[in-house]
């Protein structure tokens, strides 16, 4: 124990370079059946007006309770709100090419989130401004983060096949075809009502059933359509294959 000690007060954190941790967050949501990105512009240098992904530096918090006020203050909601108690989050990976930062070594521990609906964001920090973005639509990104945003959404589009995480973009209670507008917009690609209604159904503990219907009409005006919640399955079996792996799911 003498010997740890003796090593720990003599310790020197100097001898090496300095390295700084930050999060960024890949926060998406649907709207208007398009899937969104939030991105916030940069309101000082390095990249002073450009669009990034909402992030920080570290303090003296745990990484996930970093990404968690990153979005909250990109976000305007706070904990205990409802909504944001919903967002799904989770580590995504960790990025530290020497040069992704002018200003010194740092390294990110990226996160990606998902929400069935958050407000129009408000800018929060250093930002100058933030928005919801469509994924396609986002454009050049300051430091790594296009990288990064690239990755996320492969991360999203891989877990729809194998978990539940689609549930995550809709209420409590949802209809198949509610179901099916994530798929769609997280996808990219427009699936067929009848097959991906049986796919859904086929797989045990995805969605239970509530046993009421909507108030709101069934597509094209036909009966009304029935409410599900989501079951309590982890892992998809069979999986929902991409269109582009499996055209069984078209």
């Amino acid at each position: 124990m003498s010997d740890e000690q003796d090593f720990l007060d003599s310790y020197d954190p100097a001898a090496f370079a300095p390295v700084a941790v930050t999060v960024d967050v890949v926060a998406l949501t649907i709207r208007d059946s398009r899937l969104h990105v939030l991105l916030v512009e940069r309101g000082g240098h390095p990249f002073a007006g450009w669009r990034a992904l909402p992030g920080g530096f570290v303090h003296a918090e745990t990484l996930d309770a970093a990404a968690r006020r990153e979005l909250a203050e990109e976000t305007g909601l706070r904990p205990g709100e409802g909504v944001l108690d919903r967002v799904h989050l989770e580590q995504l990976r960790s990025y530290g090419d020497p040069g992704r930062d002018p200003r010194m070594r740092v390294i990110s521990v990226a996160y990606l989130a998902f929400a069935p609906s958050l407000p129009d964001p408000r800018a929060g920090g250093d930002a100058a401004g933030a928005c919801w973005a469509p994924v396609d639509e986002a454009g050049d990104l300051a430091f790594d983060h296009a990288e990064i945003l690239a990755d996320g959404l492969e991360r999203a589009r891989s877990k729809l096949e194998y978990t539940p995480l689609a549930t995550a973009f809709v209420g409590t209670d949802f209809t198949i075809s509610e179901l099916r507008a994530v798929y769609a917009a997280v996808w990219g690609e427009e699936l067929h009502a009848g097959n991906f209604h049986r796919k859904v159904l086929s797989v045990p503990g995805f969605v239970e059933s509530t046993g009421v219907t909507a108030v709101r009409g069934g597509e094209r005006g036909g009966p009304r359509a029935r409410l599900y919640r989501a079951g309590d399955a982890r892992l998809l079996h069979p999986a929902l294959l991409r269109p582009t792996r499996e055209e069984g799911v078209r």
